[in-house]
């Protein structure tokens, strides 16, 4: 069995794509993790992400709108609601488009390391 790189797992996840063979859809909702890759059928129905994708993009978001709200301030000085009308649909967007990918990387991580079942349900595999 050849395996595939890091890289290459939290690649296909982070593109919410199966990280067995990496074409099969990972999510059959948005946030919700298909059972099985309808291509594969690699199983997912075991993983436990539960409230790391979260917590995960809190820490991203957070190095991302802290810079860019500082920046704000210092380049512009605009007023609290002018400020409060730019950081805060921004952050609300940046968190909803950044859920899914970061998600499916976790997923994607869970099943590299062969974690909560993986172990018994990974499929061989081969490099692409």
């Amino acid at each position: 069995m050849s395996e595939t790189s890091l890289f290459q797992d939290l690649s296909r996840g982070f593109a919410c794509k199966c990280p067995q063979c990496g074409e099969g859809r990972l999510f059959s909702k948005w946030l919700k993790v298909t059972d099985h890759c309808a291509l594969c059928h690699e199983e997912f129905y075991h993983h436990r992400a539960d409230d790391f994708p979260a917590y995960v993009v809190i820490l991203l978001l957070g190095h991302i709108m802290v810079p860019f709200a500082l920046w704000l301030e210092d380049a512009f000085s605009p007023p609290m609601w002018a400020n409060m009308a730019i950081s805060l649909p921004l952050t609300v967007v940046l968190c909803l488009l950044m859920l899914q990918p970061v998600k499916g990387a976790i997923v994607a991580l869970q099943w590299r390391m062969r974690m909560h079942g993986f172990k018994n349900s990974r499929k061989e595999r081969t490099v692409d």
